[in-house]
């Protein structure tokens, strides 16, 4: 689903009300735990969490306008989506993720490359995501970029 927002607070506004607090609560588990450097903003049509231009400004290689995206969220029709573009990058991080989640015995991990599909939002577990978002730096997300796209 997209919706066609200039903020991340209208954002919010304009998912299902059955949604709206479990995604604030996650926005907020993100901007606590989001290493210095990185920007809230919209990016795509939802809510991101990016390198500004002003850091990086050979911006995304897909769209050099676009600031560098390293975590987006993204109320889906069935879940909510979050996005975290290291899981994809850093294969170490990816596996403890998965074995951190499994720990958590909450049911089975819905993922793909770099999206965690959060089905259950009485389930979403928080901590482990704020964990997530807190293990790459500005530094470490830009040098990975780089080595992978040149």
């Amino acid at each position: 689903m997209t919706y066609d927002v200039s903020s991340v607070s209208e954002y919010l506004k304009s998912i299902p009300a059955e949604r709206q607090a479990a995604f604030s609560k996650l926005r907020e588990v993100i901007l606590q735990n989001l290493p210095a450097g990185f920007k809230e903003m919209i990016s795509y049509k939802m809510p991101a969490y990016s390198v500004p231009l002003s850091r990086y400004p050979a911006g995304y290689h897909c769209n050099p306008e676009i600031p560098l995206p390293f975590i987006s969220l993204a109320s889906q029709k069935n879940y909510i989506a979050f996005y975290h573009m290291g899981l994809y990058a850093f294969p170490e991080l990816m596996n403890w993720f998965q074995e951190e989640y499994a720990k958590l015995s909450i049911g089975k991990l819905d993922m793909g490359k770099s999206c965690i599909r959060l089905k259950n939002i009485k389930k979403i577990p928080y901590e482990l995501l704020g964990e997530l978002v807190s293990k790459i730096s500005v530094e470490q997300w830009i040098e990975r970029y780089e080595k992978a796209t040149v």
